[in-house]
């Protein structure tokens, strides 16, 4: 991967997720290093997000995530600070990889969405890069 200041929008990519398919209801099951490509060292998961409210809009230094809509729909706005991309989540067996050094703001939430992310360290505020200019500096732009 790149270096998280030289990362782009398009280093992020949907990835298909294991279905285990059952007539009782289907199953995702994920094993680090295997079907996600880092070790998932954080697990939290957004809800009863209000119509019309966005979450996210920060990037990270080092941290990857694995951000899928475990039920409902939204959208993920990806910039790299020249580039942006927006991914619609609305199947529970796809997730959306970020990597670092992309700013991402999750948005148009449909009523009951559980929005699940899989990360690759614990939390830490010194990894969070919350203002859009510092951002900038951050990407040398």
């Amino acid at each position: 991967m790149a270096e998280s200041g030289k990362t782009e929008v398009n280093d992020c990519r949907v990835i298909e997720l294991p279905k285990i398919h059952n007539p009782a209801g289907n199953i995702t099951a994920l094993n680090n290093l295997v079907d996600l490509p880092f070790n998932v060292e954080r697990v939290y998961y957004l809800y009863d997000v209000p119509s019309g409210e966005s979450r996210g809009g920060h990037a990270h230094k080092e941290l990857q995530q694995l951000i899928v809509a475990a039920s409902g729909s939204f959208e993920v706005i990806l910039d790299d600070g020249r580039e942006k991309k927006t991914v619609t989540l609305n199947w529970p067996n796809y997730g959306l990889l970020v990597v670092p050094g992309i700013w991402r703001e999750l948005v148009n939430f449909s009523s009951g969405t559980i929005c699940l992310v899989l990360a690759s360290l614990r939390y830490s505020e010194s990894d969070y890069i919350r203002d859009y200019n510092r951002f900038t500096e951050f990407k040398n732009i």
